[in-house]
């Protein structure tokens, strides 16, 4: 038996990469609605000039998510996701995929999804006697509950793929899941056109050992090494980002944070508390620095865009106005009225 390692990091995953907001945004414009305002109400401000860089908090893409799916009561959104999600923003992954000269090279791909998308995501390529598999593991926040739509999600991504690369060589056989059938469990085999099987001890999918090895059309091997290198060296520059930098952009895409503390930032960065704190000075600043320096660049935006300072203050998490108010003046040296009528003139109080 020939099994890949486990890329799973050592901390529990609480943050996804924003990079997964536009194939949710297609499938919503697929589905019929806008997916804006669904995460705008969960405090997720889509800035496509600094996607690959920010983090979405685990608790507010199940949010979305939940959100997405009752909008969507005659199709299902994770299917829909799923099925509409590529590497938009990751265009060495997408070229390292499309010039592969097997299934098994393309595979690779696998190691690099809970670095650049979406840490839950730790797969790997199984092999025994005549079969292969790509087994899920889910961490167990994930899997409570009985929920099975990051697995949906993840594999109706992968057959697309596959099928795209292979075609009818793809030699997919069945898909297991370990969560119990849903009450819309006769969906899921004429969606993924293959045999399902429920309450399996892994989240797999099964296929001929043999379609692995089989050429694919689409081999550039000049183009393919150059990807896997571009990958390579995007992941390098993922690491070697300041912590600061890593803080500040978390906290601008997720203001909901602003207000919960260090403790709720460092699991979304998956470290400690404390060595958070201690690699911030390292570093020469503060969480508490990072936040003020976050709140006033976002206060001053959302003032010149003319929002009431009841909103603001609550969107930055401040506990009340006056707290805010007088946050910004020691900032600016101005209120934030004086401060708005200055940039826009006169505005709501």
């Amino acid at each position: 038996m020939s099994e890949a390692p486990s890329h799973r990091s050592a901390g529990p995953a609480r943050s996804v990469s924003a990079v997964v907001l536009p194939s949710w945004a297609k499938a919503a414009a697929r589905c019929g609605f806008d997916l804006e305002p669904v995460l705008r109400a969960e405090g997720i401000e889509l800035d496509l000039m600094q996607l690959e860089h920010a983090r979405i908090s685990l608790r507010q893409l199940d949010r979305v998510l939940e959100r997405c799916i009752e909008r969507t009561p005659d199709t299902h959104f994770p299917f829909v996701v799923g099925e509409t999600f590529a590497f938009e923003y990751l265009p060495d992954m997408e070229t390292f995929l499309t010039t592969s000269s097997t299934l098994r090279d393309a595979a690779r791909v696998l190691e690099w999804i809970p670095e650049l998308v979406n840490p839950l995501i730790d797969a790997r390529m199984v092999e025994t006697g005549a079969s292969a598999r790509i087994v899920l593991d889910l961490p167990p926040s994930v899997r409570s509950g009985e929920k099975p739509y990051h697995a949906e999600m993840f594999f109706a991504s992968i057959i697309k793929f596959v099928r795209a690369l292979a075609g009818q060589r793809a030699g997919l056989q069945r898909l297991d899941f370990t969560h119990s059938a849903p009450a819309y469990a006769d969906r899921y085999t004429p969606f993924y056109g293959l045999p399902v099987a429920f309450g399996q001890r892994e989240n797999a999918l099964h296929c001929d050992r043999d379609s692995l090895d089989r050429k694919l059309d689409s081999d550039a091997p000049g183009l393919h090494q150059q990807a896997a290198a571009l990958v390579e060296q995007r992941i390098a520059r993922l690491h070697s980002r300041p912590l600061a930098e890593r803080v500040e952009s978390l906290l601008g895409r997720n203001l909901s944070l602003l207000g919960q503390g260090i403790e709720d930032a460092a699991k979304a960065l998956n470290l400690g508390t404390r060595t958070l704190q201690r690699q911030l000075a390292d570093e020469g600043t503060t969480f508490a620095l990072i936040v003020d320096r976050v709140r006033y660049a976002q206060a001053r935006r959302m003032l010149a865009d003319g929002h009431r300072i009841d909103r603001i203050s609550d969107s930055l998490g401040f506990s009340d106005r006056r707290s805010f108010t007088r946050a910004f003046k020691r900032w600016s040296g101005r209120t934030p009225k004086a401060y708005r009528d200055g940039v826009a003139g006169p505005g709501p109080a």
